[in-house]
């Protein structure tokens, strides 16, 4: 197997485990105090603001590299290991249905964009 074919590999398990991490915090076994690092890890992997900025090499991606994936081992060892199971089983079932599409989410990416279109706009004056 090729290094591309790892990474391709790789990236597939991330994101079914991000899945089986998302429906984990959903469910109702999982511990609050996990579900409130489940979100803060969610929002410190989607936030553009790292405490290292990525555009500094190599350093920038440290952060990532560690702090993502030790809170990862840490939600880990909070959630249940059934918990966790009948999740990851969900994940690779909705996975083998197709790649899971979120509305909401494409919704709010389509809603970002505009505000920052309609704020670039009228920054440049282009608006009435």
């Amino acid at each position: 197997m090729n290094v591309f074919s790892q990474l391709q590999n790789w990236a597939r398990r991330l994101k079914q485990e991000t899945l089986a991490l998302y429906l984990a915090a959903r469910h109702p076994l999982t511990p609050w105090f996990a579900r409130v690092i489940i979100a803060g890890l969610v929002a410190y992997a989607l936030s553009p603001i790292d405490l290292i900025p990525d555009f500094i090499p190599v350093v920038g991606y440290l952060d990532d590299l560690i702090l993502l994936p030790l809170g990862i081992a840490l939600v880990l060892q909070l959630i249940p290991p059934a918990v966790m199971q009948e999740c990851r089983e969900s994940a690779r079932q909705r996975f083998a249905d197709g790649k899971p599409v979120s509305r909401a989410a494409a919704l709010m990416i389509v809603l970002i964009w505009l505000i920052a279109i309609w704020y670039l706009a009228h920054w440049a004056g282009l608006t009435v």
